[in-house]
């Protein structure tokens, strides 16, 4: 990316379910939700929407080679998005023990997002 225009945080969990697409797909949302952006047309060369770069950063706990990386990009609607993992963001006990579910533990995953967007 020659030059970022302006970055964008969020925050998403999955507290039962210890799926990482889920608190991955929420901590995109968390960033992206709020956001308006009318003048960004202006800054863009040609003034293309499809001349956007966004790069998701995606600090995740564990589990990150079961993330599905084209649902992510789905919830970016203009520009060329790549993604970026890094270990980060946290697991942590959700204090309920699921006994009649063995495959499952106690543990929520929660996922930090850093959307940059830019040319």
């Amino acid at each position: 990316m020659e030059k970022i225009l302006f970055i964008e945080t969020g925050t998403g969990l999955d507290v039962h379910g210890q799926d990482v697409n889920v608190a991955a797909y929420r901590s995109v949302r968390d960033a992206i939700h709020y956001n308006s952006m009318p003048g960004i047309r202006s800054m863009l060369p040609d003034g293309d929407l499809n001349n956007m770069k966004v790069n998701v950063k995606l600090a995740i706990p564990q589990g990150s080679e079961q993330l599905e990386y084209n649902k992510i990009k789905e919830l970016i609607p203009y520009g060329h998005v790549t993604i970026e993992v890094v270990t980060g963001g946290m697991a942590t006990t959700s204090g309920i023990f699921l006994e009649d579910q063995q495959d499952k533990n106690d543990l929520m995953y929660i996922v930090n997002a850093a959307v940059e967007v830019g040319y």
